[in-house]
């Protein structure tokens, strides 16, 4: 199993966005304060000085990429994670997708371009949709998947939980789609993506906790 490809398109998505960051930093007369993180309502709540907020998702990228490509090969259980292929892809991709965002919102304003709060919230949204689509396709793991104790031990577990999971997750994401294209206060709107991730995270956990008390009580 390669992930050659990933690593490639990683390796360009990083340089692209460091040449995007050195353009954008040119273009902006010192002091410039950008934003670096952005709270469930979609509003930026942090800034950073601009060569700082600019570079740091080229940073991310790589490191997030680097330990992507770390964890197949200290995988314990090498042979599920041919199963688990195209969640990891999709997880992969899917985080790229994400750092290009971020890095579309911090470096918009140096080319005259003020990105709206709703696009980190809709590049979410769509996150969590396709792996939510991806969770039924994979096998017990250490790294990949929804990681319970109950599921790693039993496969008929595992298979449950992410289908489960894999409804759970789509339909959240999806959700934060609407939500972040809805007409609504900030406040409501940061509570309804804060309550939806929380229940995402939280609720396989539970899912796959209570059935494995009810197939060891058979």
């Amino acid at each position: 199993m390669s992930f050659r490809p990933l690593i490639l398109a990683s390796a360009l998505v990083a340089g692209g966005m460091a040449l995007v960051s050195a353009i954008a930093l040119s273009k902006l007369p010192p002091g410039t304060m950008l934003p670096t993180h952005w709270n469930a309502a979609g509003e930026a709540d942090r800034f950073a000085e601009a060569g700082h907020a600019l570079f740091m998702p080229v940073v991310l990228t790589i490191g997030v990429s680097a330990m992507m490509a770390a964890l197949p090969r200290i995988e314990p259980l090498q042979t599920n994670l041919e199963g688990s292929a195209p969640l990891f892809r999709a997880a992969w991709a899917g985080l790229l997708g994400l750092f290009i965002g971020v890095e579309a919102m911090v470096a918009g304003p140096a080319f005259g371009w003020t990105p709206p709060g709703s696009l980190i919230l809709v590049g979410l949204g769509i996150f969590l949709i396709a792996i939510g689509n991806m969770l039924p396709k994979s096998r017990p793991g250490f790294f990949v998947g929804i990681r319970t104790p109950w599921a790693i031990m039993d496969t008929d577990n595992w298979i449950a939980t992410h289908r489960f999971g894999g409804w759970l997750f789509a339909g959240t994401g999806l959700g934060i789609v609407i939500v972040a294209l809805l007409p609504i206060g900030a406040e409501q709107r940061g509570g309804i993506v804060t309550t939806a991730l929380l229940s995402a995270a939280l609720t396989p956990v539970v899912f796959s906790y209570l059935r494995w008390r009810v197939t060891r009580s058979r």
